[in-house]
């Protein structure tokens, strides 16, 4: 299994607070039967400043710990940067870190209660510049979770989604799940991830996810997901399904 987005790099930011932690984290996600993960420690989210040049030694540093303690996970060097309008340039000059490195594939996360308005013209402007923008977790966007057309057209424009394994389950209350699942439904999200911080409030949680989405969705979705993961640290093209256009939630939350 491959686990696109996590927070196991130590010290860098509010996921493992030390190597011990980090080596900790990269145990449970063997157990969960990862065998490939991403580091993507927090960018430009207004408390962490994390460059492609504080990122890449790290993950060498945390790979030979691994090796030395015998633990068959591979970390591959990744960045979740908060969406600001000068990512296409950042990234040009080598401070926004794709997926895996060497991909087009890039993170961008919104702040938890709103979407830019410039969101979507600069994922388009990503793309024109050759760039794959991945919205993270957009089931925990209170805007998005209010006005899901808002992702529709995003997503319809060619942006790709990650939804987090702990939505999936319900772990973030029953709320996120249902609408995690819509967008499931709904053909407007492409990846599976953990998001994981730690091993105990913000563990994986991948095993119990995958369970979930093939017993409601069926084992085509998780094929789905899971060859999608591959298809991303690979930079080949990920399609997903036509998107269906949700209708706005009314006064009384009802669709």
């Amino acid at each position: 299994m491959i686990d696109i987005h996590s927070h196991i790099l130590p010290s860098i930011d509010d996921g493992a607070k030390h190597m011990e932690e980090s080596v900790a984290m990269a145990r449970a996600a063997v157990a969960e039967g990862i065998h490939t993960i991403i580091a993507t420690p927090h960018h430009k989210n207004g408390r962490y400043d994390n460059t492609k040049e504080i990122i890449l030694p790290l993950v060498e540093q945390l790979n030979n710990r691994l090796q030395q303690e015998d633990i068959p996970l591979t970390v591959l060097p990744g960045q979740e940067s908060r969406i600001y309008g000068e990512i296409i340039e950042d990234y040009d000059e080598g401070i926004v870190l794709p997926l895996n490195k060497t991909t087009r594939y890039v993170f961008v996360e919104f702040p938890s209660n709103s979407v830019p308005r410039y969101a979507k013209q600069l994922l388009f402007d990503m793309q024109v510049n050759d760039l794959k923008p991945i919205i993270v977790h957009p089931e925990r966007n209170k805007t998005i979770m209010e006005d899901p057309t808002i992702l529709y057209e995003l997503v319809k424009n060619g942006a790709l989604t990650q939804i987090t394994a702990a939505s999936v389950t319900g772990h973030f209350g029953k709320k996120i799940k249902k609408f995690t699942h819509e967008l499931i439904e709904w053909n407007l999200t492409h990846f599976i991830a953990s998001d994981a911080h730690n091993t105990t409030t913000r563990g994986f949680r991948m095993k119990e996810a995958n369970q979930v989405i093939q017993e409601t969705f069926g084992h085509g979705m998780l094929y789905y997901f899971t060859e999608n993961a591959q298809y991303m640290i690979n930079d080949d093209t990920v399609i997903g399904d036509e998107p269906m256009k949700p209708k706005k939630k009314k006064i009384l939350g009802l669709f």
